[in-house]
């Protein structure tokens, strides 16, 4: 299993690397095992459960005779829970450039180990690794148990050396996916650096993060799959790993504890091997002749308005096993007839593919309604729902301005900025409550950022990491986020991975600090075994 394709080590800058062959350079990925027979889905719903949509209305009423601009409907979308998987495809691309000597690559490699151990057979790894130049160290290989096996002996065997290459690993971590025979339905890239590209500026004259990216993977119509990125320590470069999962559709995550780099990844694999929905694409379209699509809130995920703003559409994409979405659709609410008692706004639909089976499947939601009396003595509260995804969405704004404003020297006035927007979320409807998680994990992060973003030096340490991670999570609406320590207590429960973490991604995280307890505990018991022996043949060179 180990790769004979080896690129030879470089003193200089390495020459180009070769091109992406689009499947020629490989081509050697293990075999996999016929599909199952195809189960028809009932009534557009795939077999092992569906996908749950919803359409919220900001307020349940309206007076007859108002009209509403930008009124807000929530589309909530949950990927079914406790559903076969999907096998994966997973590719790791790793940093071992000299900064990454000692105890920073024995890290990585237990990390590795872990995520090894909980592949399954149907699953297939390849390990990438870069320094001045890259290189596939495995290729894309079933995890059998001796596939497992030969993955880990390959692991174990890394050795530190030479720069940073960043793009160059990029690349050849692509030219496996693409060079696949066959596929598996889930495929991803997880990239791990804890430093600064020693290639792209002297190429390029200035930090263009976008060169690095392969091009295919700048396009959701031609990517394989995500990349997430991990930023390894305080000395990498934040602003590139966040950029190559931004461009990827991947998360970035900030580990700054590297004790704590197998709890990252368990996060990420933990939800990579629970893909329950794929290509969810949602589509809006409007139920009275004056309601009007204006505006759609979603974040780091595709949306386009018709030009008579009759309807509108998401790409959501890959849902994990019980994950959620949530889009805010701001439409124009026109004045009622006479006789109009309610208003059906909108109805919302989604088309996805079951990612276990690949069947074509659909679900709906009830549509949007308002009711529309005469008159209103009193204008009714919105609905919580829509509350707390308007105070999501303003707190990060908010966490990107203050990036915005600290990343030009404004440090106190990026403090200011999540000040004020820590206020705003204290003073909302499901904020004053103090118990609604959503906004309690929003409190405690916009705090940490703030006590991050003042001063310059703690900024440049983990400031702009720490932002640029909540960017990404709340961009995705995904578990990402920090790793300060590795205490069982905030393992892969950071704010910005807590407000997303679902439950396969923390079985996987709690799976992971056992592994360590275990490890830690074994380690113990042979420190003490050594002490005893070593007392023992003391006690006997005393007594002669």
């Amino acid at each position: 299993m180990l790769d004979t394709k080896k690129v030879s080590r470089f003193a200089a800058p390495p020459p180009p690397p070769p091109p992406l062959a689009g499947g020629m350079s490989f081509q050697d990925d293990d075999p996999l095992d016929p599909p199952p027979p195809a189960t028809a889905a009932v009534g557009g719903v795939a077999p092992n459960g569906g996908l749950v949509l919803k359409a919220q209305p900001e307020f349940p009423a309206l007076g007859r005779g108002a009209s509403w601009d930008k009124f807000a409907v929530l589309v909530d979308a949950t990927a079914p829970s406790d559903v076969a998987r999907a096998p994966l495809d997973l590719v790791t691309v790793l940093d071992i450039s000299g900064s990454m000597k000692g105890q920073k690559l024995q890290l990585v490699k237990r990390a590795m180990c872990f995520v090894i151990d909980q592949l399954g057979p149907a699953d297939r790894l390849s390990v990438v690794v870069f320094s001045n130049a890259a290189r596939r160290v495995t290729r894309l290989a079933r995890m059998s148990a001796a596939g497992k096996a030969a993955a880990k002996q390959a692991v174990e065997l890394l050795v530190p050396e030479g720069g940073t290459n960043i793009g160059y690993g990029l690349r050849v971590g692509a030219d496996v996916l693409f060079a696949r025979r066959q596929k598996n339905a889930v495929a991803a890239m997880i990239l791990l650096s804890d430093g600064h590209d020693t290639v792209l500026a002297p190429r390029c004259g200035n930090k263009n993060y976008a060169s690095l990216v392969p091009p295919a993977f700048a396009s959701t119509a031609t990517r394989p799959g995500p990349i997430h990125t991990f930023g390894f320590g305080v000395n990498h470069d934040p602003a590139l790993m966040h950029a190559v999962a931004a461009a990827t559709g991947g998360t970035f995550s900030f580990v700054k504890d590297e004790a704590a780099v197998q709890d990252a990844f368990a996060r990420c694999v933990g939800g990579l091997l629970s893909v329950a929905v794929q290509e969810a694409r949602i589509a809006v379209s409007c139920l009275h002749r004056g309601v009007r699509v204006q505006e759609v809130k979603s974040g780091a995920y595709g949306s386009s308005v018709a030009a008579d703003g009759c309807s509108a559409s998401i790409d959501a994409g890959e849902l994990y096993d019980g994950e959620r979405r949530r889009f805010l659709v701001l439409v124009y609410v026109p004045r009622a007839r006479a006789a109009e008692s309610s208003t059906r706004l909108v109805k919302v639909t989604c088309a996805y593919r079951d990612a276990a089976t690949g069947q074509a499947a659909s679900a709906a939601a009830p549509a949007a309604v308002i009711q529309r009396p005469a008159e209103l003595e009193y204008m009714p509260a919105p609905a919580i729902e829509v509350e707390r995804e308007r105070v999501r969405l303003a707190a990060a704004d908010g966490i990107a301005a203050a990036r915005a404003a600290a990343d030009g020297g404004q440090h106190a006035g990026a403090a200011r900025i999540l000040d004020a927007r820590l206020k705003e979320v204290e003073r909302s409807a499901p904020g004053a409550a103090g118990d609604d998680p959503t906004c309690e994990a929003i409190k405690e992060e916009l705090r940490d950022l703030s006590a991050r973003v003042g001063d310059r030096h703690e900024y440049q340490q983990t400031g702009r990491a720490c932002l640029l991670a909540g960017m990404s999570a709340h961009a995705q609406q995904r578990a990402a986020g920090v790793e300060i320590n590795s205490s069982p207590a905030t393992a892969g429960k950071t704010p910005a991975a807590r407000a997303y973490l679902t439950p396969k991604m923390e079985e996987m995280v709690e799976l992971s600090w056992e592994s360590s307890r275990k490890r830690r505990g074994s380690s113990s018991q042979q420190a003490s075994r050594q002490d005893a022996i070593k007392q023992i043949k003391q006690d006997l060179s005393d007594d002669f």
